[in-house]
């Protein structure tokens, strides 16, 4: 561990773990601004991996059922229903409300809008709400500098030759290290009466799938694109490209989130763009990888420990003269 966070940057994960001619690093790029929130993804993440439902429990503050990725959520889709407060709206190309004709007045007495739909109580004159949808697929970030990964104590977490991180069930002895190790509090030992129980889960970006040359189930579902899937220096560049276009059309908020391979943790294997702060979409800021200060304290320990020795043995030599 110790040559690995003196400096951040750039490394092939892979060949990091010991594989001496793995394939191109893959990974998830998320294009939150295509995403619709239909939730394809989740339902087609557990149905490949046999993972039981959440209970379908509505939490009361929006259409999410979910509320977090878990041990049984691989997937989740947040919906964020944001005041709109003076930013640039962002067009998703959703119809509009309003009766059939676009001529009557909307039902809750609102003035209809010149497009047909119907204008809301508090939006402005033509029609335009004065809130805004923010939607996001969420998944593990199969970090370059995985903390999950360092602290495991039976090598349950392994790096693949894709550059990901798999927990493996049969080796994992729920000892819940790796929870209190991520920065984005992506893993979670499961509960309750369905198979793995006590064991450590997330997103293994479809291991299995990826071995037969297949894209991950919860890509292959996206209808919009939204969750991309690839070999991670070509997805980079995409988003880069995606970012300037929606700039130039004004889109100030946007930015890449985890595409930096020079962050606090190497640079994530899924990465995102967003519309607004990483906050809004219950990310943290400026994640730091958990165990990137080990191998300085143990130097100092292991320093502390040869003074304590030295010293020891002096007093020693001092009595006895």
């Amino acid at each position: 561990m110790a040559g690995r966070y003196s400096l951040f940057g750039p490394i092939d994960p892979a060949r990091d773990a010991g594989y001496t001619d793995p394939p191109p690093r893959k990974g998830f790029f998320t294009d939150t601004s295509v995403c619709i929130g239909c939730k394809a993804c989740e339902v087609a993440c557990k149905e490949w991996n046999l993972l039981p439902d959440d209970g379908f429990d509505l939490l009361g503050s929006s259409y999410d059922n979910t509320g977090a990725l878990g041990a049984s959520t691989w997937r989740h889709v947040a919906f964020v229903e944001q005041p709109a407060g003076g930013r640039d709206p962002v067009p998703l190309g959703m119809p509009g409300v309003g009766p059939p004709d676009g001529g009557a007045a909307a039902p809750d007495g609102g003035a209809a809008a010149p497009d047909g739909g119907a204008a809301a109580p508090d939006g402005d004159p033509d029609g335009h709400p004065d809130f805004r949808w923010l939607m996001s697929s969420d998944v593990c970030k199969h970090c370059t500098h995985a903390a999950c990964l360092d602290v495991c104590p039976t090598g349950a977490l392994f790096r693949t030759e894709f550059g990901t991180v798999v927990v493996q069930d049969d080796v994992c002895n729920g000892c819940g290290y790796c929870v209190a190790a991520c920065p984005y509090g992506v893993i979670e030992r499961r509960k309750g009466g369905a198979r793995n129980v006590g064991i450590a889960q997330k997103c293994t970006l479809c291991y299995d799938r990826l071995g037969a040359g297949l894209e991950p189930a919860c890509a292959k579902a996206c209808p919009t694109d939204s969750i991309q899937f690839g070999d991670l220096d070509e997805l980079r560049e995409r988003a880069r490209a995606r970012l300037d276009r929606l700039q130039e059309d004004g889109v100030s908020g946007a930015q890449l989130y985890g595409e930096d391979p020079h962050d606090g943790t190497g640079g994530a294997g899924a990465f995102f763009l967003l519309l607004d702060e990483p906050e809004v979409y219950g990310l943290p800021p400026d994640p730091v990888v958990t165990t990137r200060d080990l191998p300085h304290m143990f130097n100092r320990a292991g320093m502390a420990g040869l003074a304590l020795l030295a010293g020891a043995a002096l007093s020693f030599l001092g009595r006895r003269g």
